[in-house]
């Protein structure tokens, strides 16, 4: 099998297959693991930046095989999270399988697999060699390739423009006017930090969203009302009420109240954004309707100028070892039975690509498992129709649920993830001892 990717995805994969003793190769462009979490990752595709810390919390970050050491604490920085990448990967000996400074530069089929071409990732027209499997795990990661606006606002802003896949610190913002369009989480700590050292900082988006703080009753927020267990609809009630009742309304902030229930849109988690707006130190604008040299008009009317734009406008879903027609996600939209098995291409999987409600550590942990239980004969896929009619359920709800975006074409639930899989699983199970022979 070949593993594209050796990021927090890639390396449970790896696990799973080391443990499972199934043949692999693992392809990382970097000269390390870790993916996003690396800051000044040498394959320059990490998102990391210097200020980062985790937004769910550590034990709901974890892989479950490999708690994270007790003493860190419950919201690490991306330096000790890369370092737990590191230790989990010598805890369970791979790394001698995993092919560092390589770069998958095609995958396409052949008679009984796929053939992979991989080349140095770090040598100008260096040689590529090409490998046959019997099937390829996809591990690359969906938070590499920025997303700019689109259509471009009008207009030519004279200003430095940047992505937040670009920045790294604050330090460049002092004593100019910051403007920050989104209202993610790379938004609020990036508009939270230029506050400190710009002479002006205002946040934009086109539409308002929640704004959860980490901790709630001195717990982190993400262990209060995470079961899968209580029905999503009183979930998101008491959810509802307990941020009126202790955060408030977001007009309170000067920001605009969102126009969808809460879970109906990937939340945004900060614990600093709300604080920051109070003290006058972020102002907030509606979305941009045109530029003018150094001016940017907003669609309320007001106009103010800048020295620097971030866009925080979020990833392309993207495979550029892949031919276009063969595999791609044109809209960030590529369906797959339960975010794993492509149903149409036996012997392609993928690991890690779904926008969980929490931490993907966990999920790409239990997917990996599900894997090796199915590449040894130990689960059986669902008949195709049957897969596909499952797949269709599943988006029809997911599209159902939330705001239409291309943010949300591959969204689950942590935990009803984690047991509609186990479900899957032990019916795969039965299902494959239940066959002759």
């Amino acid at each position: 099998m070949a593993v594209i990717g050796a990021g927090s995805s890639g390396i449970a994969a790896a696990r799973a297959l080391h443990l499972a003793g199934v043949p692999f190769d693992c392809f990382e462009v970097s000269d390390r693991v870790g993916g996003n979490w690396v800051f000044r990752n040498k394959n320059q595709m990490s998102a990391c930046y210097r200020g980062l810390y985790i937004n769910t919390s550590r034990t709901r970050m974890e892989y479950p095989e490999y708690p994270m050491p007790a003493d860190y604490p419950d919201f690490p920085h991306h330096t000790q999270i890369a370092s737990y990448f590191d230790r989990y990967v010598d805890h369970f000996g791979f790394r001698h399988a995993i092919r560092f400074e390589t770069r998958v530069t095609s995958v396409r089929r052949d008679q009984d697999g796929f053939l992979v071409e991989h080349q140095p990732a770090f040598e100008r027209d260096g040689p590529r060699t090409t490998t046959h499997y019997s099937a390829v795990l996809v591990a690359s990661g969906h938070h590499w390739d920025p997303r700019w606006p689109e259509p471009a606002f009008p207009g030519h802003f004279d200003g430095e423009v940047m992505h937040a896949h670009g920045y790294e610190d604050a330090a460049s913002f002092a004593g100019k006017r910051v403007l920050v369009l989104g209202m993610g989480n790379s938004a609020m700590d990036i508009a939270v930090e230029a506050s400190y050292v710009a002479d002006a900082t205002v946040l934009c988006s086109r539409r308002g969203a929640w704004i959860i703080p980490k901790y709630m009753f001195g717990r982190p927020l993400d262990t209060i009302l995470t079961s899968p267990h209580v029905p999503y609809r009183v979930q998101r009630r008491l959810g509802e009420a307990l941020i009126a009742s202790t955060v408030g309304s977001m007009t309170r902030y000067g920001l605009p109240q969102p126009d969808h229930r809460l879970g109906s849109a990937h939340p945004t988690i900060s614990g600093r954004i709300l604080d920051r707006m109070g003290h006058g130190a972020i102002r907030y604008r509606p979305n941009i309707a045109r530029y003018e040299g150094r001016t940017v008009h907003f669609v309320d009317g007001h106009a103010e100028d800048f020295d620097v734009i971030v866009y925080c406008t979020g990833y392309k879903v993207t495979f550029p070892f892949f031919d276009h027609a063969f595999v791609s996600a044109d809209g960030n939209d590529l369906p797959l039975f339960r975010r794993v098995f492509h149903p149409d291409i036996e012997g392609l999987a993928f690991i890690g690509l779904l926008q969980p409600l929490g931490a993907i550590m966990p999920l790409a942990s239990a997917q990996a498992d599900w894997l090796v239980e199915y590449l040894e004969g130990r689960y059986a896929l669902p008949g195709p129709d049957a897969m596909r009619a499952d797949m269709r359920a599943e988006r029809e709800a997911m599209f159902q649920r939330y705001v239409a975006s291309p943010r949300h074409t591959m969204q689950v639930d942590y935990d009803d993830y984690l047991l509609n899989l186990a479900r899957e699983r032990k019916r795969g199970a039965r299902a494959q001892r239940s066959r002759p022979g």
